[in-house]
């Protein structure tokens, strides 16, 4: 069964919507995988994004998601073979940095929701044809930031973003009362030296404070 691109962003908004912030995680030790999911879903952030950048990801993603209320989707895919081995793996959603014809023609046949990347409202326009509304920004702060995505914002309402690039807990606020924002993603939850000393309560204390942006007047 393929998946329909309409539903496939449908599916990929509902697991923006699940918290304010995604994590991004670059995950060098399959073994940390586990506790640091746990950490950041007690902490409220349920969204795990696993960047396909090291060796060790992929045997990361299939940890993760066997954690309950993990939502494990699988970052940096560019590849038809990226979303084939991200699926194999456990990964319940995709991620890329931009996104081509071969890059969402392959989500689909894999019935992979996708988060595709844009910078542009031509990117934008292109995958809003195709059937998605449901978009990446990045990268968001080099590409004009929060003032440029609002801007994106004014002419193509219909399509709601996840900004990620450069997000820090001193701009996220300023993206998410965006209109057309809806989560972000953001790595700084999971940062490396609290990652390799296992500090998982101050990694579940971060999420905790994460998890609250967007949400208080």
């Amino acid at each position: 069964m393929t998946l329909s691109p309409r539903d496939a962003s449908r599916l990929a908004r509902d697991f923006c919507a699940l918290a304010p912030i995604i994590p991004v995680l670059v995950v060098d030790d399959a073994r940390s995988a586990r506790p640091l999911a746990e950490a950041l879903v007690a902490g409220g952030l349920p969204a795990l994004e696993v960047t396909l950048r090291t060796p060790a990801a992929l045997d990361a993603i299939a940890a993760m998601s066997k954690v309950p209320g993990a939502h494990v989707g699988a970052g940096t895919l560019i590849t038809p073979e990226d979303v084939r081995a991200a699926k194999d793996a456990g990964a319940t959603f995709g991620v890329s940095p931009g996104a081509t014809d071969e890059l969402l023609a392959a989500c689909e046949a894999e019935d992979l929701p996708l988060l595709p990347g844009a910078a542009t409202a031509t990117e934008a326009m292109r995958l809003l044809a195709r059937g998605y509304d449901m978009l990446k920004f990045f990268p968001a702060e080099t590409s004009g930031g929060a003032p440029a995505l609002k801007a994106i914002g004014a002419p193509l309402p219909q399509i709601t973003f996840c900004p990620t690039g450069g997000i820090n807990p001193g701009n996220a606020e300023t993206y998410l009362t965006l209109s057309n924002v809806l989560c972000a993603g953001g790595s700084w939850v999971a940062p490396k030296d609290l990652v390799t000393a296992g500090d998982w309560a101050g990694i579940e204390a971060l999420a905790r404070t994460a998890a609250r942006l967007g949400t208080e007047a």
